[in-house]
């Protein structure tokens, strides 16, 4: 590209977007990229500051900031996802489905050491909407090097640097544990909960039980509900506590299930419990008492996660502990807020 002076520009290709700003009313191109400049565009050019223009010069070795752009967004874009026409050289991705939105972290940031090209995402292991916004990728100058480009392309690799997971799990049992609910001496208001935390991700109940605090007995629910009744997912409500009686976290171990961990640096949320049963993986998660009366707990946190088959890991659990502190907003506004942005 070369600067000339608008005046001068007559005829001329222009190699980017120009964009008019009026407060409160737009902020959009007034004249796009590959535009020619006619005589009558020199008053609208000079009224939004533009006395100088770069126009294009062809040269085989460079990229402009769309093509640019392009490779970008084919760098981050994978399944479920949709894109948006580029715009003064940025191309955005946005969900075509609901799901679990992943970040491949540590290549994303090589991208962004790179110099020259960004790539700015929302959080990773985050559940997304149909329509929500991804990501955003553009370079910083007008033009960039092919052979840059190139090289941050040999350096990724294939393998997309976001995911959309879609929620895989539907059926769900909830065992209520407690002697207290069980002998009747205080209502199961636990169970009405999960429920409509789950009916959220469009998962159905299809089985509930209440039960004594006796691990055989809890045991013996967990199996059936997976084994007999179907369950892709067993949530035991209460009994999580080092309390003499509670008895759920033995009860779960006692089936066999592969403990990932019991306690997450999570508040609220510390007692949680987190195993993965039999060679199907089906996750069985212990949920303390908190996730019955708090907004929001290490349950919403992990439920996305666990929909998509996403297997976490105790490492990854571990890292939650910063962000793990829920300020228990008068007004929540999750998950638009710092709860959880540990993994």
């Amino acid at each position: 590209m070369k600067l000339i002076r608008t005046e001068d520009a007559v005829g001329s290709v222009l190699c980017h977007d120009l964009t008019q700003i009026i407060k409160g009313v737009t902020k959009d191109a007034v004249f796009r990229k590959g535009h020619i400049v006619q005589p009558e565009d020199i008053p609208v050019l000079l009224s939004i500051g533009k006395e100088h223009l770069y126009v294009w010069e062809a040269d085989e070795s460079m990229l402009h900031e769309n093509d640019a752009a392009r490779i970008l967004v084919d760098l981050c874009k994978s399944e479920g996802m949709s894109e948006s026409a580029v715009k003064e050289g940025k191309i955005e991705l946005a969900a075509a489905v609901d799901g679990l939105f992943k970040v491949d972290s540590k290549r994303l940031q090589l991208v962004n050491s790179f110099g020259q090209m960004m790539i700015a995402t929302r959080h990773g292991n985050t559940p997304v909407h149909k329509g929500d916004k991804l990501c955003g990728t553009r370079i910083i100058p007008l033009v960039i090097e092919k052979e840059k480009m190139q090289r941050v392309q040999e350096l990724c690799g294939a393998e997309p640097l976001l995911k959309l997971l879609p929620y895989q799990i539907k059926r769900a049992a909830v065992l209520a544990t407690g002697s207290e609910v069980f002998h009747g001496r205080i209502k199961d208001t636990f169970t009405p909960v999960i429920e409509a935390k789950l009916a959220e991700f469009g998962v159905e109940v299809i089985h509930k039980e209440i039960l004594d605090d006796a691990p055989e007995q809890i045991t013996a629910a967990i199996k059936s509900a997976i084994e007999e009744k179907g369950a892709e997912l067993v949530l035991c409500t209460g009994g999580m506590s080092v309390d003499p009686d509670d008895q759920t976290p033995l009860a779960i171990k006692n089936t066999g299930a592969r403990i990932v961990s019991y306690g997450a640096p999570v508040l609220p949320g510390a007692m949680f419990l987190l195993a993965y049963y039999g060679e199907a993986q089906v996750p069985v998660l212990g949920l303390p008492g908190c996730v019955m009366y708090a907004k929001r707990t290490i349950f919403d946190l992990a439920l996305p996660r666990v929909l998509a088959r996403d297997l976490i890991t105790s490492e990854e659990l571990a890292a939650l502990g910063e962000g793990g502190l829920c300020l228990n907003c008068a007004v929540c506004t999750y998950p638009a807020c710092s709860f959880g942005k540990g993994w």
